[in-house]
């Protein structure tokens, strides 16, 4: 499809599809009409088992136990010190039965992880990541699209809901209504077959040009997701970045009696956080770039940028930084970086996109 392609954690990945139109009309497609995504670099890491819920509790911050057959939440692996492994989707697919959806880069340290600290426990672990393709179909006609294709009822699927159905022919897909876009959209899990997989994709295209739907790649997955606050590993979480300063607390369930972590993030919360997530809005021309030092108004260091952009349908330059909870109060104005010069910038309110009529459920993510 005269995709370009780039390296992406062993993978190679389409960045953009110039066909599309480029980043920003693929971006734009997924905000108003519907884009259409192979995610097929993700991981899947299933349990099963007597104890698999039990294994799921111990290992992953939420609370699974509220989950109901064919329900999924929002979750992060966190090593004893309270910083993450990996942020993770947990579905419920059976009664004794969870899959955990873990990012492209880390999934072989995420499985090893799961593996070696779910061993004391009754359940199953299986490594599915080589076994599914995915593919996402995003945007506020993504269920339009999809139910072309489907003869799952997707109306009666809500949003971090999964079900079954048979797409393009195919029985028994796992269908979900997760995205790491900030808009409405499901993905789907077909057989890592290449001649079964590369079907799926071309009907899928195919149905889509009715809605004037676009293939799309990483360039504007990231800032599809940067312009939703959705967490990106290595950016805005990793191994030396706690809960709390990342402020996804609200998926933290500190009422379990126990998971990996709590006692050292039940310290870290009293003691309250050194540095905390915020949004930047260029007020100066300039780009925030990923790295780049966020300054005060005297030009003394005091963070850094962990993402920036253009924000293609917001029309702004933004970004999201670490910085001391003093400069966190939105309306501060800060300085970032960029080519020796300090570059004014303020802290707006997060997400910076909230999708229509969904707005509370636009900052969580389905891993990327």
């Amino acid at each position: 499809m005269g995709a370009r392609m780039v390296e992406f954690n062993g993978w190679e990945m389409p960045v953009e599809y110039p066909s599309s139109g480029g980043i920003v009309a693929e971006h734009n497609a997924v905000r108003t009409g519907v884009g259409i995504f192979d995610v097929s670099h993700m991981g899947d890491i299933r349990l099963s088992g007597p104890e698999a819920l039990a294994a799921v509790q111990h290992i992953s911050m939420n609370d699974a136990s509220r989950l109901a057959v064919g329900q999924a939440q929002y979750s992060a692996l966190l090593y004893p010190q309270g910083t993450f492994v990996d942020d993770v989707i947990v579905h419920r697919l059976g009664e004794a039965e969870y899959l955990l959806v873990i990012n492209a880069g880390t999934r072989e340290k995420d499985f090893n992880w799961v593996r070696d600290n779910t061993c004391k426990f009754e359940c199953k672990i299986e490594h599915l990541s080589d076994e599914f393709t995915q593919i996402a179909i995003q945007g506020p006609k993504g269920v339009n699209l999809l139910q072309k294709l489907t003869d799952a009822d997707l109306s009666a699927v809500k949003f971090y809901w999964v079900t079954r159905g048979t797409v393009c022919g195919l029985k028994d897909i796992l269908i979900a209504r997760t995205g790491y876009t900030g808009e409405d959209g499901f993905e789907i899990y077909i057989p890592a077959d290449e001649t079964t997989s590369t079907g799926v994709w071309n009907e899928v295209l195919e149905a889509g040009s009715e809605f004037a739907a676009l293939p799309c790649g990483l360039g504007a997955r990231n800032t599809l997701r940067l312009e939703a606050k959705l967490a990106l590993y290595e950016h805005e979480i990793s191994d030396s970045i706690n809960v709390w300063e990342a402020g996804l607390d609200r998926f933290c369930k500190m009422e379990k009696p126990e998971f990996i972590g709590r006692e050292a993030l039940a310290k870290a919360k009293t003691e309250g956080p050194k540095r905390t997530l915020v949004g930047l809005e260029m007020i100066e021309r300039g780009i925030a770039r990923d790295g780049y030092k966020v300054l005060d108004e005297s030009g003394a260091e005091i963070g850094y940028i962990t993402s920036g952009s253009p924000a293609p349908f917001l029309k702004k330059n933004i970004a999201l930084a670490y910085v001391p909870p003093r400069f966190a109060k939105i309306g501060s104005v800060v300085k970032v970086e960029i080519r020796g010069q300090g570059v004014k910038a303020q802290v707006v309110p997060t997400p910076f996109y909230k999708r229509p009529k969904q707005a509370a459920s636009s900052e969580l993510r389905a891993t990327g």
